[in-house]
């Protein structure tokens, strides 16, 4: 599964919402509209990848982030980043260059 980072800690998501006049609760509700599954994002992913604080998060799954942004009307890379490197992609080593038997 594909995890994309927030940019600028939420603060482009929340100026594109602002510019749109869109509270967190109905940028929820068009992310069901949006969907073809018709299920979207819920309020409390939305909150979480939206907000600041405490209770905020700085990563969420690639089809929350799509949701998000095809809500907005905006494109993915103005709001999300890939990671830039995985545990899937790196091959363990031990500092003396022999592949760890793990």
């Amino acid at each position: 599964m594909t995890t994309l980072i927030r940019k600028g800690e939420g603060e482009p998501l929340r100026d594109a919402m602002r510019r749109r006049g869109l509270t967190q609760a109905s940028l929820a509700a068009r992310t069901r509209e949006v969907d073809k599954r018709g299920r979207g994002v819920s309020l409390g992913t939305v909150v979480k990848v939206t907000g600041r604080g405490r209770w905020a998060v700085d990563v969420c799954r690639q089809r929350t982030a799509e949701l998000i942004v095809a809500a907005l009307g905006e494109p993915l890379e103005h709001h999300f980043a890939m990671p830039t490197i995985t545990t899937d992609t790196v091959e363990r080593c031990k500092d003396d260059g022999d592949s760890d038997p793990r």
